[in-house]
């Protein structure tokens, strides 16, 4: 792999902002969305777990039946794609050995001797479950794919809008998701910034590096 360089990087972070208004007309090639689903897949996890499930809507007639469910924000009808962020919920040592049996897949070796590593997962996971924290540390694991995901877009020059204000409850109901281990927790509409949006030419309005970075 060759690195991009510091000024490409830069660059991309800098152009990259919450998008208000999107282009309707335009929609993400499938080459560039397969790379961006695949920033999905390959997000960084507490151990490796991928306690998460990401929902892609693009059926219009879905997109209208969450508008109202996310403030009537117009981001989540006039993008390419919607992407919900939902947690696995209640993960535990049948979810553990799922994901061990996938690693021994693709990585060789035995069961057996990653008993070790098994142990201290569950024995994390059993001491979080006690503490109340478990739906917590997944949940917090999905903001991690979020930010990954937003960069990527950014790299590829693809615009995105993360949304918390989104009722998960409604949306739960709209995707089928009552009932699973699975809910809602953020979504992200991704697409092309419409022409006229202006706040794509607006400066960022961030605290200056002083107040935000201490070298120790």
């Amino acid at each position: 792999m060759t690195p991009i360089d510091t000024t490409q990087l830069t660059a991309a972070l800098d152009w990259r902002y919450a998008t208000k208004k999107f282009d309707a007309a335009k929609k993400i090639p499938a080459a560039t969305w397969a790379a961006l689903e695949h920033a999905l897949v390959v997000s960084p996890s507490s151990f490796g777990l991928q306690p998460w499930h990401f929902i892609i809507v693009t059926d219009p007639a879905v997109k209208a039946k969450l508008l109202p469910l996310s403030w009537n924000q117009a981001q989540v009808t006039d993008c390419s794609h919607h992407v919900v962020f939902t947690v696995r919920k209640g993960v535990n040592e049948a979810y553990v050995d799922k994901f061990l049996a996938r690693q021994v897949e693709l990585r060789g070796g035995t069961v057996e001797a990653l008993a070790p590593y098994r142990g201290m997962m569950t024995g994390f996971l059993a001491n979080i479950t006690a503490a109340g924290q478990l739906d917590t540390w997944a949940t917090k694991q999905i903001y991690i794919a979020l930010g990954q995901f937003m960069a990527a877009a950014a790299l590829l020059g693809v615009d995105a809008c993360p949304m918390e204000g989104i009722n998960p409850t409604g949306y739960d109901e709209v995707l089928g998701l009552k009932g699973t281990e699975f809910s809602t927790v953020v979504a992200c509409a991704v697409g092309y910034r419409a022409a006229d949006d202006k706040y794509a030419t607006s400066a960022k309005v961030r605290f200056p590096i002083s107040e935000l970075v201490r070298h120790v």
